[in-house]
């Protein structure tokens, strides 16, 4: 099992989808119940990974699976050509985890075509694996959008009541971005050919080797560039979220905060940056600037916010912008810090989420006017909604604070310190708009009479919350269960970009002494 532990873990939704399509619509509970053991399953499949030691010692890809896939003559070769290391491992382990919690999350919510639902978020769940664990260009296009479906839907069917404008937004934005890639994954595969170097498919691992001129490393960064800011996203690509959160049911917030935006950093990692360090260099000052708008944009909004869901929507702006701000320090305290921010934002807002959807089911609204005083009337959820709040403004001993303090001494030790200055304004503001809505919705009387009678968590509510609360406290005093299998792959990450724009420099340098001695 463990050759084809990846292809398992990631198909295994897609088979669980297809057998769930024989079950009769209207048995719910068992179309709730199957969804919810085939997620469980995918879980403990993954497991292994996470306790595997071998991701401490080696940067390089395990777990791989190699087979020759399509081939049209000399010219077009595509591969299945998955594997794993410690950049995406966090991120499948992610994926896997919170799937049975969004499943939870939606028991009493979704009265409507429930095969349907459950059949998204099963076929949602084989793209962000795929994608997560690809090793070809060209089949990491595939799973991304493969992505995009199954989220269409869930915001387009089972959202709100301006769920088409947000469904077809999100998906114009996406399959724009996703255009830019195609384009740019067509251009990097053609110049290797071009180039005579041994190109076996979409290989990244046999791209990076590449020596693409500074030219068309412009254009190519660019490109999928673009796209992946529009999946972070990155101020000013950022205006489809509002709108998709907004929207979509709960288990489409948790699972597009926690995981989806993660595919456009993770992009970020894994293809734009190694792929094209010189034209990296020339674009960090100006993506490190839109980090920082971002995050100050972000949080100035929140604040202004009625509608709950909608604040933490914009929160995300602001986290992501720590995150992008870490990375494009390119240093190990920064690489490691928006690396395990990716996570922390995934358990702390996917919280979130699930917090306001608690509070739609009891109360059918989700504006801060209309609570008040419910700290007295569920004390449980007081509790957690407490911790989740501090775990989002990166209290101490909270997993929030890991990343966000490694993302800003990157930032502060690298060329990107006065950035770093201004980010941190957005630590306080996200204390001041996460502990207004605390206060708003917890605190003084309850003066509104719809809320007098409201119910604490039920033990379902508990169980879902409790893995999220266990993962903010593990994060936040120790993290180092994370850095151990993280940091090989991050250095190895730093070393190929640094190799890279070294060798770029060894050849240009020669060139340009010819230059000057015939003058």
């Amino acid at each position: 099992m463990a050759d084809n532990l990846l292809s398992i873990m990631t198909f295994f939704p897609l088979v669980g989808m297809i057998a769930l399509l024989f079950i009769p619509r209207d048995n719910d509970a068992m179309l709730k119940s199957f969804a919810l053991a085939v997620s469980l399953i995918t879980f403990l499949i993954s497991l292994p990974l996470a306790f595997d030691n071998v991701f401490k010692t080696s940067g390089g890809m395990h777990y791989r699976e190699f087979y020759e896939w399509i081939h049209v003559g000399e010219f077009f070769q595509m591969n299945y050509n998955v594997g794993v290391d410690g950049i995406s491992l966090w991120l499948v382990m992610l994926t896997t985890f919170i799937m049975p919690i969004a499943i939870l999350s939606t028991w009493n919510a979704v009265k409507k075509n429930t095969k349907g639902f459950m059949a998204m978020l099963l076929l949602l769940q084989t793209g962000m694996l795929g994608a997560f664990i690809s090793l070809d260009l060209f089949l990491f296009y595939i799973f991304w959008e493969l992505m995009l479906i199954p989220m269409y839907f869930l915001i387009g069917i089972w959202g709100g009541s301006n769920r088409i404008y947000a469904a077809v937004k999100f998906f114009i934005y996406t399959a724009v971005g996703s255009l830019l890639m195609l384009v740019g994954i067509i251009f990097v595969y053609y110049y290797a050919i071009q180039s005579g170097s041994p190109v076996n498919g979409f290989g990244i691992q046999e791209f990076y080797q590449l020596d693409i001129p500074y030219g068309a490393q412009f254009w190519l960064f660019l490109a999928f560039g673009f796209s992946f800011a529009i999946k972070v996203p990155m101020f000013p690509l950022h205006t489809w979220l509002p709108d998709a959160h907004t929207e979509a049911p709960t288990a489409g917030s948790v699972i597009l905060a926690a995981v989806l935006l993660k595919m456009g950093t993770y992009g970020y990692v894994r293809f734009a940056m190694p792929l094209f360090p010189e034209a990296l260099q020339t674009f960090i000052p100006f993506l490190a600037f839109l980090s920082v708008v971002g995050i100050i944009y972000g949080s100035l909004v929140a604040m202004m916010q009625d509608d709950v869901k909608k604040l933490v929507a914009y929160s995300s702006v602001a986290h992501l912008g720590f995150v992008m701000l870490g990375l494009f320090a390119l240093n190990m305290q920064g690489m490691a810090g928006g690396m395990i921010q990716m996570i922390n934002h995934g358990i702390s807002t996917g919280a979130l989420f699930l917090i306001v959807g608690f509070l739609y089911e009891r109360r059918h609204t989700r504006q801060i006017s209309e609570f008040g005083g419910l700290a007295g009337k569920m004390p449980i959820f007081a509790t957690i909604f407490l911790i989740i709040t501090f775990s989002s403004i990166g209290l101490p001993g909270t997993n929030g604070f890991v990343g966000e303090f490694l993302a800003l001494m990157g930032a502060f030790e690298s060329d990107l310190r006065w950035y770093a200055v201004f980010a941190t304004t957005g630590v306080i503001l996200a204390a001041v708009y996460m502990l207004w809505v605390y206060q708003r919705i917890m605190f003084g009387k309850v003066t509104n009479p719809a809320n007098e009678n409201i119910k604490d968590l039920s033990a379902r509510e508990i169980v879902i919350m409790a893995p999220l609360l266990l993962f903010v406290f593990w994060i936040g005093i120790y993290p180092n269960t994370f850095f151990d299998k993280m940091n090989p792959a991050l250095e190895q990450l730093l070393q190929q970009i640094n190799n890279q724009q070294v060798a770029i420099v060894e050849v240009v340098q020669p060139v340009v002494a010819n230059v000057v001695d015939t003058k």
